[in-house]
Order: structure tokens, then C-alpha cells, then sequence
């Protein structure tokens, strides 16, 4: 119980982190988020429903369901432990990017004014004006502005008769004006506030935090309202960012001033960005850059998620389809030679056509096994070695679907030896239905083939059961001068066949790892994964299967028969 409960929460695990970077980071609060997290929660319940239930011979019709998505779990999964690191690298990088509406403020032209100097000063909001016009010539001062009252009437100055500095015009006032080169002055009043145009343009009397449009005629806007290049824009909320190019905004705490216009009254100080009066952000939003909309930050890490999300999507369904297709198709065959020295001169080229895992289950049908048997006779083999794991299931379940295995053919007969699943599925059962089938039982004993010694040892599960194997009894009291392959489920058995001088073990058990990488985890447990090694000086040969566990899926790692050519060294 201990274990199936470490499992369960290891797999609660990959789900929230699954859930977290396919659902929550791409997706808003919202319908599609309940939905996704609905999912997510059906998902992480067929996982130990398809493990426990379906290969408990229940609820058989969730096995491709339950089974692909354990495939598809295992390489989103991978695929977004990959792109961690590129992901948080790219967060970091923007992290460190500074704002740039206040890093350019004090160096561009046509900037009000650097950070302390006068203009920078926090000031009260200029009073409303009455009315205004816009006619493109600046007009005289009033004699309540001279006298430092509050302007009744504005007008939108241009390049006219009134104006100066060649463009650049300045208002009378208690307040101080700094005039910036180029054509953009930036007035801070106590109790006045006025704008001058550039050349050619016309600056408007704004509400309270108004701020005024480059190169047009102004209008009365709400309050808040908010400056862009030649069109009104709104008051921003904290954090705000306003435009580059247009209206910049004067703060009240002292906040950097926007890049290249007129500026603007806030309550706040946030920085000024760059490119156009924008929309009304929550708190706490970035400056923007190049129009209006949310700030950088929160657009890149939205499209980032997204992004990531997608393709780690498509990465796994790619993979998962290409392991279906692979995994359901014929087992390829591949050929090698051994040389052995103590071979008989009449036992020379004997080819053993070496096969495990077939795993016959709920989702292979009668049919996996037709396939392998026709595979097998293809290659006209001496001898058939069935290295275990022959079914998943008992024989009331899966008898029928063995049944072609009956038709191997081979010139000395076909063996078989169990494996870790046929003491999951009944043993003894399965020992006496393949004995019916006409394939022969190596119970911990050997045979002689024409000078050829063959020997089988139990599954290394069978100790649990009192059956594990019996390397003396297989081994042991026998002619040494003859050569002897060991047939033994899993290689690591070749370290207690190496004291009885074993010229070649055969086996199988980790399907060559099935799903890439997972190969690198079966190193931990098995000497040898794939193909030729050598275990404590015994030579080992593992070969990938010819079926698959659980998923129906196998990814660099395709099933296989085996034909090797014992030849005299």
C-alpha cells in the first residue's frame, strides 16, 4: 500500500505541474480554464483507474484511452522539463530589461525636462479652463494671466506673430518654464497651466491631468483624459504607461516625464512609455512600448506560455503517434553472429530466432500474435527461444488470443522460460498452456541439441512464489566440453550464470527502454538494455520484444526477433 501510495502522489505531482503550464500560465481565469482544470483532475483518475482496473481484466474498454495518455503524460511531461530552462532564461532576460519610456526620457531631444529640474518638481494640477479655440496663431497674453490669475480662455499657439524663440512659445506665469530644443516646451505652473505647440501645431486648454496633442486642434476632454501623437487619449490607473511620441505626463511625486511631447498631470508617477496613449491597465502593469495595450512584461509572458503550451502539445501527441504506429506494426528482424569456440562443426550457421515480450493483452487481440508468428517462420529458424513475458493476463482471459503461437515452426522445436508477468497472470497455468501450444517448458533444466547444450532458468520473480530460479540444476553436472546457451527473462541473471561457464545468455525484459529516454532509467536496474554485452564475462544478448507494456507505444526501441547464427570461432 506504501508504494501504491508513493505512486499515486508522484503522479499527483506531474499533473499539477502539467496542469499549471498547459492550463493556469496560458489561459485567463475564465470558462476554458475551469474547463482545462476539470480535465486535468478526469485525467490524473484514469491514470490509476487503466493501471488497477484494466489490467485487473475490468473496464477493458478504458485500456487505449488510459494507456495513450500515459504515453502522452510522459512526453509532455519531458518536453516542458526541457523548455524549462530556455523559459526561465527568457523571463530573466526581460526581467532585467529596463523601461525604456524612463530610461530615455532625459537623453532624447525635444524632452521636457531631465530628472530634477524644475519642470521635474511636483506641482498641483492647473485649474480648468472655461473655454478654448484652436486657430493656429498664438494669441496675447490676458491681464488676469499677467497678473499670475487663473486663464479664463486658452489658445492653441502656432507658428504666429506672438510667438517665440523662433517655435517656441512660453507662458507668463509664477511657474517656472524650461524650453527644450526643437520645439516642445514643458510648463510647470503653480496656479496656471498652459502648453506651447511646436511649429506649426496647436496645443489645447486641458480638464484637471489633461495633457495636450501634438499637431492638432485640441479639444475639451473629461477628466483624466489623456494625451496621444496628435489624438486624445485617458487618465491611466497605477503603473500606467503612456505613449512615446505624444503627450508625456507632468507626475505628482516626482515620476520621469514621457519622451518627446507635451506633458501630463498624474496622481502617480508611473514611468511614461513610449509609442501612443494606451487603454487603462490593473495595477502593478508594465509600460508599454509601440501602441497602446498591456505592458511588454505581461504580453510576453502571456504569449510565452502560450507558445510553450503549444508546442510542448504538439511535441508529445507527435511522438505518441509516431511510438502507435510503430509499436503495432510488425517486429522488425535483425541479424547477428556469435562466435562460439567449442561449437560442434555439425551445429555450424544453427540460427536461434530469439523472441520476448510479446505481451499479449487487452489491446493486442488475436492478431499480435498471428503477426509475430509469421515473422518468426519468415526466418527459417533451428531453434525458437520464447524468453518470457508471454501475456498479461490469466488464460481464461487471453487464452484464446495466444492460440496462433501454436503454428511456430522450427527445424529443433521452440522453447520457452517464464517471465516477471506470467507470475502476475497464473504461472502454472500458463506453463501447461504453452506446453498444449507444442512450445516446451525450461523449467530450470537444459536439453541436447546435436552437441548443443540448451538450458532455462525460472524468472527471478518466481522466488516470491517459490519458483525463482535454479542456476545448479540448469547448470550444473553437465559436459563441459559442450557449448550451452542460457535462456534467462532478465540479463541481470547472467551474474549468477557466470560461475558455470554460460557461452551465451539470451534475453529480454526491458524492451529496449520501449519509450525513449526512458532506456536511461533501465540502466539503473539491467547491465545490458539492448542488443550485445557482456555480464561478469558471460556474452548477453537483450532483445527488445516483440510487444509492448502499458502504452501501446515504443520509441526508439522497436519490437524486434532476433536470428542469431552461431558460428565455429
Amino acid at each position: 500500500m506504501l508504494f501504491i501510495a508513493m505512486v499515486l502522489v508522484i503522479v499527483g505531482l506531474i499533473h499539477f505541474y502539467l496542469w499549471k503550464r498547459l492550463v493556469r500560465d496560458p489561459l485567463r481565469p475564465g470558462p476554458a480554464r475551469r474547463a482545462g482544470t476539470a480535465l486535468a483532475v478526469l485525467l490524473f483518475v484514469l491514470f490509476p483507474v487503466t493501471m488497477g482496473g484494466v489490467r485487473a481484466g475490468h473496464l477493458t474498454w478504458l485500456a487505449w484511452p488510459g494507456y495513450l495518455w500515459i504515453a502522452v503524460m510522459f512526453y509532455l511531461l519531458i518536453t516542458l522539463l526541457v523548455l524549462e530552462i530556455p523559459r526561465l532564461l527568457a523571463l530573466r532576460l526581460w526581467a532585467r530589461t529596463p523601461g525604456e519610456g524612463s530610461d530615455r526620457a532625459s537623453h532624447a531631444p525635444g524632452t521636457a525636462a531631465a530628472p530634477g529640474s524644475p519642470a521635474a518638481e511636483p506641482l498641483p494640477t492647473a485649474e480648468p479652463a472655461l473655454n478654448g479655440s484652436a486657430n493656429g496663431h498664438a494669441s496675447a497674453p490676458t491681464a488676469s494671466e499677467r497678473r499670475g490669475e487663473p486663464a479664463l480662455s486658452s489658445a492653441a499657439s502656432g507658428h504666429g506673430s506672438e510667438s517665440l524663440g523662433g517655435g517656441e512659445a512660453a507662458l507668463s506665469g509664477s511657474g517656472a518654464v524650461t524650453l527644450a530644443a526643437g520645439g516642445a516646451a514643458a510648463v510647470d505652473t503653480v496656479d496656471e497651466a498652459g502648453a506651447a505647440g511646436e511649429s506649426g501645431g496647436a496645443s489645447r486648454q486641458t480638464a484637471d491631468d489633461d495633457a495636450a496633442g501634438h499637431g492638432d486642434a485640441g479639444r475639451e476632454p473629461a477628466d483624466g483624459d489623456a494625451a496621444g501623437h496628435g489624438d486624445a487619449g485617458r487618465e491611466p490607473t497605477d503603473d500606467d504607461a503612456a505613449g512615446h511620441g505624444g503627450a508625456s505626463r507632468q507626475t505628482a511625486d516626482g515620476g520621469p516625464a514621457g519622451h518627446g511631447g507635451a506633458s501630463r498631470q498624474t496622481a502617480d508617477g508611473g514611468p511614461a512609455g513610449h509609442g501612443g496613449a494606451g487603454r487603462e491597465p490593473a495595477d502593478g502593469d508594465a509600460a508599454g512600448h509601440g501602441g497602446g495595450g498591456q505592458g511588454p512584461g505581461m504580453d510576453r509572458r502571456l504569449l510565452l506560455a502560450r507558445g510553450t503550451a503549444i508546442f510542448a502539445g504538439l511535441t508529445a501527441a507527435s511522438i505518441t503517434g509516431y511510438g502507435v504506429k510503430t509499436a503495432t506494426g510488425a517486429p522488425q528482424i535483425d541479424r547477428v553472429q556469435l562466435r562460439i569456440a567449442k561449437l560442434p562443426r555439425s551445429m555450424d550457421g544453427t540460427r536461434l530466432a530469439v523472441v520476448s515480450d510479446i505481451h499479449i493483452g487487452p489491446l493486442t487481440g488475436v492478431e499480435h500474435a498471428r503477426r509475430i508468428t509469421r515473422v518468426i517462420n519468415s526466418v527459417n529458424a533451428d531453434l525458437v527461444c520464447v524468453v518470457g513475458d508471454l501475456v498479461d493476463g490469466s488464460v481464461a482471459e487471453l487464452g484464446r488470443f495466444a492460440a496462433p503461437l501454436g503454428g511456430i515452426e522450427s527445424r529443433h522445436g521452440a522453447f520457452f522460460v517464464t517471465g516477471n508477468h506470467e507470475y502476475y497472470s497464473g504461472a502454472e497455468e500458463w506453463v501447461e498452456e504453452v506446453a498444449r501450444l507444442g512450445i516446451r517448458p525450461l523449467r530450470n533444466e537444459r536439453v541436447e541439441i546435436n552437441g548443443l547444450d540448451l538450458a532455462g532458468v525460472n524468472d527471478l520473480t518466481g522466488e516470491e512464489q517459490g519458483d525463482g530460479p535454479d542456476f545448479a540444476r540448469a547448470l550444473g553436472d553437465r559436459d563441459t566440453t559442450r557449448p550451452v546457451v542460457l535462456m534467462a527473462h532478465q540479463p541481470v541473471a547472467a551474474k549468477e550464470a557466470a560461475p558455470y561457464g554460460v557461452d551465451l545468455q539470451v534475453s529480454g525484459h526491458t524492451h529496449g527502454g520501449q519509450m525513449a529516454p526512458f532506456n536511461m532509467l533501465v540502466k539503473l536496474q539491467q547491465p545490458v538494455v539492448s542488443g550485445f554485452g557482456k555480464v561478469d564475462g558471460v556474452p548477453v544478448y537483450v532483445t527488445n520484444g516483440a510487444g509492448f507494456w502499458g502504452p501501446p507505444v515504443r520509441v526508439g526501441a522497436p519490437p524486434q526477433v532476433t536470428v542469431i547464427e552461431l558460428r565455429v570461432a
